[in-house]
């Protein structure tokens, strides 16, 4: 039997993105592929691995016109996976105040809105696409996102330079007075630790600095904290691969984003076996 492929299905609201990241895919060298009826992606799955050329990886963008493709996505995906394809569901998300901007801005109609108002198009397929969300492998929330931003984004994670067989793991810190991050997993609260923006001369410094980071981490409570917190993701992560999901997104929050949560992002990354999991680590709020 043929190499399994590297299969990403990109989906998600209509205006988060999806035309962005197809681009990006293509530009990372995947064959990309929109709107492919079901009843096809078998004959195109092998017709691929068959190919002279050996395609790899491919990318199939989908939407609600392919209907079809939702209500028989869970057996879809196991048969691929059955076959020995690796398969990753990326979904597109956005704040619906956010979609609603972009489609004033385009003067494009909503698929989903009929006769009615886009709010009422945006709510029809959001309702839509609960199951396809419930089953994503990865959730990009694009609301804070420009064109740019997020092809770099997408760049990042799917990276030739890198093995796409290891789990991607995400670690990112944000600040809870800035509101918590949508597209996580995981959400640990380290407010229970002493805040170096009480301390003088540590207030306008971040995470990244060494007298902050040597704050934080001088107290034991930390190091008990980091030990526990890596203990667990030594035990959940193995599971999470069995189960086929290729990436996690774990958020460690405090309440500015700036200084304990960057700290203990940056130290657990230090922990993990970065020969076994791509890790990518982003501060969200290091600089508000």
């Amino acid at each position: 039997m043929a190499d399994g492929l590297d299969i990403i299905v990109v989906t998600g609201l209509s205006g988060s993105g999806k035309s962005v990241v197809i681009r990006a895919l293509e530009d990372n060298g995947f064959f990309c592929i929109d709107n492919l009826p079901v009843v096809l992606i078998p004959k195109f799955i092998d017709l691929c691995q068959g190919y002279r050329e050996e395609i790899k990886r491919i990318a199939l963008g989908i939407d609600l016109r392919e209907r079809l493709f939702f209500q028989s996505w869970p057996e879809v995906l196991a048969e691929l996976r059955v076959a020995g394809h690796r398969v990753e569901v990326l979904f597109l998300d956005a704040a619906d105040e956010v979609l609603l901007r972009r489609f004033s801005e385009t003067r494009r109609p909503h698929p989903l809105a009929g006769e009615g108002s886009i709010q009422e198009g945006i709510v029809r397929e959001r309702k839509a696409l609960e199951g396809m969300r419930a089953l994503a492998d990865k959730i990009i929330d694009t609301s804070d996102f420009n064109v740019h931003e997020l092809k770099r984004e997408v760049e990042q994670y799917y990276s030739q330079s890198q093995s796409p067989r290891k789990m991607n793991l995400f670690m990112n810190s944000f600040g809870y007075k800035y509101g918590i991050p949508h597209d996580t997993d995981m959400i640990v609260d380290v407010r229970f630790l002493p805040n170096p923006f009480f301390v003088n001369g540590l207030r306008s410094k971040n995470g990244l600095e060494p007298d902050v980071k040597e704050f934080v981490l001088k107290r034991e409570e930390t190091h008990v904290f980091l030990d526990r917190l890596y203990s667990l993701l030594e035990f959940v992560l193995p599971q999470y691969e069995r189960e086929g999901k290729s990436s996690l997104t774990l958020a460690l929050g405090c309440t500015g984003g700036k200084h304990r949560s960057v700290v203990l992002v940056e130290e657990l990354k230090k922990r993990l076996d970065q020969e076994r999991f791509r890790i990518h680590v982003k501060h969200r709020d290091i600089d508000k």
